[in-house]
């Protein structure tokens, strides 16, 4: 069995962009319309990416 991954890891190995709507949103506590806003992209697209984002750092986890 393999040792458990941290949060770290688990934000790693996530594709670049959703990597960085994570980071600004939970690190920089960033609101899905800021990032958007920001990145000149649909509000729901990033509302889109942060919650696959979450579930895919849940099964990376074992969560």
């Amino acid at each position: 069995m393999s040792e458990p991954q941290s949060v770290a890891q688990a934000l790693a190995s996530l594709p670049e962009e959703e990597r960085f709507i994570l980071t600004m949103h939970f690190m920089k506590s960033m609101s899905a319309q800021e990032i958007a806003s920001m990145l000149g992209v649909p509000e729901r697209s990033v509302s889109a990416l942060i919650i696959s984002g979450k579930a895919r750092i849940h099964l990376i986890l074992g969560l």
